[in-house]
């Protein structure tokens, strides 16, 4: 009798994530399908199937936004960010995971509260300090940013990974006369491999479809990204649907990909991540 009530507990809840997993494709069907229409389609029936199929819209997309230099600023930035992210987060972790004094404890808890923090109270304070400094409408300033507000979260992941990997590997390096940065470089960091797959591939998707910290720091259309772009298209008197579909679709592609061919490591990792230590 208890396994029959289980097993229609079971089958109650799969219902209800197939039924939200269905909500959830819904806005994705409207992309897709009106991808492919005119604007007159578009406005005129968004749910129906396209009358014809066509790529023109693509090809108008790239080459009206110059998809190719908006694609390649978004992965430049992307790539920095995020190799700025792994070297300060792994190196912010290790040394607080090994030196473990009150002063340490506390830079912890500080990377932790800050996470809790919402972005909407310092974009402000971001904004003046990168104007300050020089670097407002540069790709720099916003990938010095981007490290600045994904190191709290990196950090933590990667500190509890590393209080799952034994001292006692470090101790017999640093006996044979290797340094404490030769240990983390030589040893330690090829270990976090793991870690370091979820952290690139959680930061790609930020970092890539982000919109709101691109928008107060990139002016220039040159500097543009795939978001910034697509944002262009729409203004107070033009609403470009027929062209800005596409381009998303196009801008998103790539990290539907790589979600599907790694999402095993996302979960992974969070949870040794998280859990381990």
């Amino acid at each position: 009798m208890f396994g029959k009530i289980s097993k229609i507990k079971l089958f109650s809840i799969e219902c209800i994530l197939f039924l939200c997993a269905i909500l959830f494709f819904v806005p994705f069907y409207f992309v897709v399908v009106n991808s492919f229409k005119g604007l007159d389609e578009v406005l005129r029936n968004t749910a129906a199937l396209p009358e014809r199929l066509t790529l023109e819209n693509f090809r108008t997309a790239w080459s009206q936004l110059d998809f190719f230099k908006v694609l390649l600023n978004t992965s430049i930035i992307t790539l920095f960010s995020n190799i700025g992210v792994i070297i300060i987060s792994s190196m912010a972790a290790y040394w607080m995971v090994r030196k473990r004094t009150k002063f340490t404890a506390i830079v912890f808890v500080m990377f932790v509260c800050s996470m809790v923090i919402p972005f909407q109270s310092i974009m402000i304070p971001i904004v003046q300090v990168i104007r300050n400094i020089g670097l407002m409408n540069t790709h720099a300033g916003l990938i010095l940013t981007y490290i600045g507000l994904a190191c709290a979260f990196s950090t933590f992941l990667f500190h509890g990974f590393i209080r799952s990997i034994p001292e006692e590997i470090e101790e017999a390096a640093l006996i044979d006369g290797c340094s404490r940065i030769g240990v983390f470089w030589r040893i330690v960091f090829p270990m976090l491999i793991p870690i370091i797959s979820t952290v690139l591939i959680l930061n790609t998707f930020w970092f890539w479809n982000d919109f709101q910290v691109q928008l107060l720091l990139l002016h220039s259309s040159e500097l543009h990204t795939i978001q910034l772009a697509i944002n262009s298209l729409f203004g107070e008197h033009v609403m470009r649907w027929e062209l800005a579909l596409p381009a998303l679709m196009m801008g998103t592609l790539p990290a539907i990909i790589v979600f599907l061919l790694l999402q095993k490591y996302i979960i992974a990792g969070v949870a040794s991540g998280g859990i381990k230590g």
